[in-house]
């Protein structure tokens, strides 16, 4: 993809709506070899040949729901994280079992990457582009139909997929499904799974309510910055989440 909010939708719905040759051409020309899928009921992580698990998966989707109805609500890029953030509503009916009609809203989480061999070889990627970076750039005054289609006037701005005069495209690397809980059990439970969700979310509500007004005391510490000032500083009462920072991308080990 060169500009991946514009044709996103266009590929999106050539995985879900169209014939199984033209689907597979899809996941060739826009994922990585190695790309992973992760979804609430299957996971493929990232290993040489990986596209090829996310083409039978596909398949079986269709198998499964060989009529899928798409609405995509919104689109919206993360570009120095290379993230692509879709919002839609899709409706899925296993054809053999009767009366199976699930409508569900997700949030899909595509990660970018420049690099047409995928992951794996990211660390490559890397450095030709540390290498690249160090190389003296000319400075290139931004067209007018660049202006109008991006809407940032500076000319040291990136405003669209080409550096230096070269074609950029964007390859899928990652695709991450995310289903609220009362999404996501319509897939099992039709019909009466979401209704089942919304009576354990109200009364986990009502709980956080009453909660909160029998446990004002340990509010009224917080507030007093006894919590976690001088208890539970750890932030549990026999570990120290500190120890965990790493796995969040935020450093490792206690600090002061």
């Amino acid at each position: 993809m060169e500009d991946p909010v514009s044709e996103i939708p266009t590929v999106i719905q050539h995985l879900t709506q169209s014939p199984p040759a033209q689907q597979a051409q899809t996941i060739d020309k826009y994922f990585t070899p190695d790309a992973s899928f992760v979804h609430p009921f299957c996971r493929i992580q990232h290993f040489r040949g990986s596209r090829w698990v996310v083409k039978k998966i596909y398949q079986w989707y269709k198998v499964m729901s060989p009529r899928i109805e798409l609405k995509i609500h919104s689109v919206a890029y993360d570009s120095d994280n290379q993230k692509l953030y879709v919002t839609m509503s899709q409706i899925f009916t296993i054809w053999i079992v009767p009366f199976h009609v699930a409508p569900v809203t997700l949030t899909t989480v595509l990660s970018l990457t420049t690099n047409p061999h995928g992951y794996l070889s990211s660390s490559d990627s890397s450095t030709a582009a540390s290498e690249k970076a160090h190389e003296p750039k000319e400075e290139e005054e931004a067209s007018y139909a660049d202006v109008v289609a991006n809407g940032n006037p500076d000319h040291k701005t990136p405003l669209t997929a080409h550096t230096n005069g070269h074609r950029k495209f964007y390859y899928i690397t990652k695709q991450e499904d995310l289903y609220q809980t009362s999404e996501f059990i319509k897939f099992v439970l039709p019909h009466i799974g979401h209704w089942i969700v919304l009576a354990i979310h109200a009364f986990a509500t009502v709980f956080c309510v009453l909660g909160a007004f029998l446990w004002w005391p340990f509010v009224w510490m917080e507030e007093q910055g006894w919590i976690p000032g001088l208890v539970l500083r750890g932030g549990n009462i026999a570990y120290d989440i500190r120890w965990k920072k790493r796995a969040i991308g935020a450093g490792s080990g206690p600090s002061s």
